[in-house]
């Protein structure tokens, strides 16, 4: 994949402390990584619970439950972004 590439991670609520709600925490290491290759991040909320997706030219390349994702980090040693890095490299 070409750098400059735009990658959608779409990405729904989960319960913290009690409260479901949109939150990007867990999403930081993702998007540290993805943006040290110099792509760029669109977020965008939807209604599924704990679920992340990255679409990369209208095709979904990726999915993992947000709950799964490390917080907070560069996501450097969180084995599901280095999954999803590979998965956007891949993804032409």
């Amino acid at each position: 994949m070409p750098k400059n590439a735009l990658v959608t991670i779409k990405y729904g609520p989960y319960r913290s402390c009690g409260v479901v709600e949109h939150r990007t925490f867990r999403l930081e290491g993702l998007q540290a990584v993805l943006e040290a290759d110099g792509h760029r991040i669109i977020l965008e909320e939807i209604p599924d619970w704990n679920e992340v997706q990255l679409v990369v030219n209208g095709e979904m390349i990726f999915q993992c439950n947000i709950n799964d994702l490390d917080f907070g980090g560069k996501g450097v040693l969180d084995p599901l972004c280095q999954a999803a890095r590979l998965a956007v490299l891949n993804a032409y």
